[in-house]
């Protein structure tokens, strides 16, 4: 089949209006946010309306060996969702419904396109909670989140998005439409295949329908700052809430880069200090006296730890505008220049170690780099800030990069916490699992993608 009969097919399968081609417009489709990752020119991009229209989509790029790049909102920070040259993107925003709220056994049935903060709104009007929170949480999609595996700051006590996952609908590479998982609490029916699917970056198939556990609804939490003026101090108090057993609602942790980026931008002194290196930020939504116990405990293990400044509020409001310094890092980063953010997880005791050899890493390179990350899982956000208009920068930050991922590696961490490996990890996918976790790897795409058609070069090379 030829381009042009592929492309006729699309349309009487979709409509016209649903297969586009025009360059101009198909740029804005070829993306994500990732500036290091490649991406090429697709032959349309194409927007299916339902799970029927992704199967004829599937089946003509199947029949005519044409690529597919499955696409949500493009927030993503890998490069797995950009096109590759002559490929069909697959955006599934217009899969964009909330099926079903199931208030009784705490689970519903979602869409992909539905965005993340929509699908928060819409079971909190039944007194729910679906935890995953990826910071763009307000335009990132469930599609994107399920093929990520993304987490996000409530991670510490609630997981990332695999563990609220029950069953999923995925369409196939011949088209066909694979029911996996459940709806009940336990299930053990044979190989736990939602789990395979989720955190596939688009390689195996295609999601058009997740059901997920939800959670009751917290309480309004309680939150706590506390300043540093050593990271090592820092890190030490982190490690003595997860030995004493506390589990905050969400543990995250400031540098002092970031520190100084957040009270610029917000124009306000959040309290840390002209001597703050590090800050913790905890919250606690256990409720009531329960939550100050706990506030309580976590402040006295700061102190303990050398912490010259600490604050606890049950006040929402005041909270959430601690939070906020928190959540306009990178937005504040961009007054000193574009960024690119790392994404890599380290054992909780080692944060400090991790945060150390950015700062050395950012002296070495002669550029700004923020540490941001979630304190309670250890999956840190290293941020390195360059000049928009240089090439020379733009080449040292991904030499910074690349020795973030080094460093996190020989710290006994992963090179991606929740972001995904995508097209900018591949070589230290291959570094982090070995060669006979990539032969498995392989072996499983070839038996469920055996033309290579799904997001090829995504993750691994076939």
């Amino acid at each position: 089949m030829s381009n042009e009969a592929l492309v006729t097919r699309l349309r009487d399968a979709l409509g016209k209006d649903a297969v586009l081609t025009d360059t101009d417009v198909t740029a804005a489709y070829s993306r994500d946010m990732m500036p290091l990752a490649e991406a090429g020119t697709p032959l349309a991009v194409v927007l299916p309306a339902d799970t029927e229209q992704v199967q004829a989509v599937v089946r003509a790029c199947a029949e005519a060996k044409v690529p597919i790049v499955p696409r949500g909102a493009g927030s993503g920070l890998s490069g797995a969702a950009n096109a590759i040259d002559g490929c069909v993107v697959l955006v599934l925003t217009k899969l964009d419904q909330v099926v079903e709220i199931d208030a009784g056994n705490r689970l519903a049935v979602v869409q992909p396109g539905v965005v993340n903060l929509d699908f928060r709104n819409a079971v909190e009007k039944h007194g729910l909670f679906y935890p995953p929170d990826p910071s763009s949480y307000d335009w990132c999609t469930i599609g994107g989140n399920l093929s990520t595996n993304a987490g996000g700051l409530c991670c510490v006590k609630y997981g990332v998005t695999t563990d609220a996952v029950l069953g999923l609908e995925v369409v196939l590479a011949d088209g066909s439409l694979l029911k996996t998982g459940r709806r009940t609490v336990k299930g053990v029916a044979g190989y736990d295949l939602a789990r395979l699917f989720v955190g596939s970056e688009g390689t195996l198939g295609v999601i058009t329908q997740a059901t997920v556990a939800l959670k009751p609804l917290p309480q309004a939490p309680g939150t706590l700052v506390a300043g540093f003026t050593t990271t090592e101090a820092a890190g030490e108090a982190v490690a003595r809430v997860v030995r004493e057993g506390l589990v905050p609602s969400l543990m995250e942790i400031m540098d002092a880069a970031s520190i100084k980026a957040a009270e610029t931008y917000l124009r306000t002194d959040i309290g840390a200090g002209s001597d703050c290196q590090a800050l913790l930020l905890c919250q606690s939504d256990a409720g009531g006296e329960v939550a100050r116990r706990e506030l309580s405990a976590l402040e006295q293990i700061c102190r303990d730890c050398g912490a010259d400044m600490t604050y606890a509020t049950d006040d929402l409001a005041e909270g959430n505008m601690l939070l906020q310094a928190r959540r306009v890092v990178l937005t504040a980063l961009e007054t000193y220049g574009v960024w690119l953010t790392d994404d890599v997880s380290v054992p909780r005791t080692r944060i400090a170690e991790l945060i150390a050899g950015c700062q050395r890493i950012s002296e070495e390179v002669g550029l700004r780099i923020a540490v941001v990350g979630h304190a309670g899982d250890g999956n840190m956000h290293p941020t390195i800030v360059y000049a928009p208009d240089s090439e020379e920068e733009f080449a040292r930050a991904r030499t910074a990069f690349d020795a973030i991922l080094d460093v996190g590696l020989s710290l006994g961490g992963t090179v991606t916490g929740e972001h995904g490996v995508g097209k900018i990890k591949r070589e230290w996918l291959e570094r982090e699992i070995g060669p006979v976790g990539m032969r498995v790897h392989r072996e499983i795409k070839r038996a469920l993608d055996p033309e290579n058609l799904f997001n090829p070069g995504s993750m691994f090379s076939v």
